[in-house]
């Protein structure tokens, strides 16, 4: 969570909207229900002017709709003007419970179906809004963003089509290459982490974890998230490591060259607590697999945090681990959509990004500098210092009596 301070003598840039898809629609109303108590405590001596008009609000939800002909064709329909706002658009594009019926069969809705939703309500605004911008805490195609064959650059492409249709920021959240917003570079673009709320879930769950360099590890899973990891560990002072995966080029299974081992580049881990942290689990099979290497090594207990729980495959793969010991919890955002199922596993850990994520939309309705937002590094030594000093609190009554 972002440290959220009372916005005094600020005014908005204009009046705020929030276009909430059906993909999002939890999460969504979460951050309208956050920024609503906010704004009840702030500017309250410039209610009465013409620039806070609308400031304060039981909703900022605008009235929306995507219904579906027969043959599945869509449009946007808005309910609510548009005109002079300060318009979000939030939007999952990797709910698949959502459903519409093509000539009588029933169709979920795919990451292209909800783009082009995104697509269909900025067409519907039709220019009329004051300042557009697009929500998706999974980028949309992210994991296509560079060209090794002949194939197509999708998110570039996608963030290139937002960009000429007039959305002035894109807000993502764990980017899989935040390089890619080089597509766009005269747009927003704002690519926020969540290891502050990682590690305030983990330590409210686990009340004995010892973090030092003696006692914990943080890993990354491949080299594409040793960034993350080297900042988690660099805040948590800790050291961290890495495993490499070695693929097997001569095949593609998939889309993708299959691994063949995964090899360990760091310090002795043997005893330790670890840490694995990445942007995504997908089908969860390599997740499990350097989860289960760990453990051959000795690691002592395992924690996986991950921005964005799918599980494309099911849950069964986790629920055998887990029952093998070979992990303790996975810690996940609520920014995508999860099955009831796995949020009733006792492994299974959903931290809350909704008061974040209100907070970024707050500030930056006002125009709010986005540094604080940007880094939590003192936020996170805060609550490791409270949660070190709660610690040695209890061993010393452990001790006295």
């Amino acid at each position: 969570m972002a440290e959220h301070i009372n916005i005094e003598d600020t005014m908005p840039v204009a009046p705020l909207g929030l276009v909430v898809h059906d993909s999002c629609r939890k999460l969504g109303q979460s951050v309208d229900k956050k920024i609503s108590e906010y704004r009840k405590h702030q500017n309250l001596n410039h209610r009465d002017t013409a620039a806070f008009f609308g400031y304060e609000k039981d909703s900022y939800i605008i009235d929306c709709e995507w219904p579906r002909f027969g043959t599945g064709e869509g449009k946007s329909v808005l309910r609510d003007t548009a005109r002079g706002r300060d318009i979000y658009i939030l939007a999952d594009v990797c709910n698949h419970s959502n459903s519409f019926t093509v000539n009588g069969f029933v169709h979920y809705m795919s990451p292209d179906d909800i783009y082009m939703d995104i697509k269909r309500v900025i067409a519907a605004i039709g220019g009329k809004a004051h300042r557009i911008t697009v929500v998706m805490p999974f980028l949309y195609e992210s994991r296509q963003h560079k060209r090794s064959l002949r194939e197509s650059l999708d998110c570039a492409m996608a963030l290139a089509e937002l960009a000429d249709m007039g959305v002035n920021d894109v807000i993502t959240f764990d980017a899989h290459d935040p390089k890619v917003q080089n597509s766009i570079p005269l747009c927003g673009f704002d690519n926020f982490l969540p290891p502050y709320e990682f590690i305030r879930s983990l330590i409210h769950y686990e009340r004995d974890l010892m973090i030092d360099k003696d006692h914990l590890v943080v890993i990354s899973p491949d080299e594409g998230a040793l960034d993350r990891a080297v900042y988690f560990a660099g805040v948590l002072g800790v050291n961290t490591g890495m495993f490499y995966k070695r693929r097997d080029y001569t095949k593609v299974i998939n889309g993708k060259n299959p691994i063949v081992a995964h090899e360990f580049l760091g310090d002795e881990i043997d005893g330790k607590d670890v840490i694995i942290i990445d942007d995504m689990i997908s089908s969860g099979g390599s997740m499990m697999d350097t989860a289960r290497q760990l453990k051959d090594m000795n690691a002592k207990r395992v924690y996986i945090c991950c921005t964005f729980g799918l599980f494309t495959e099911g849950i069964e793969l986790f629920d055998k681990a887990f029952d093998e010991c070979t992990f303790e919890k996975i810690i996940c955002t609520n920014l995508c959509y999860h099955d009831p199922e796995i949020n009733s596993r006792p492994y299974f850990i959903e931290a809350d990004m909704s008061e974040f994520l209100a907070t970024v939309v707050d500030y930056m309705n006002h125009d709010i500098a986005m540094s604080k937002v940007h880094t939590n590094t003192e936020k996170i030594q805060e609550v490791l210092r409270r949660y070190n000093q709660r610690l040695e609190t209890e061993f010393l009554a452990d001790d006295n009596a």
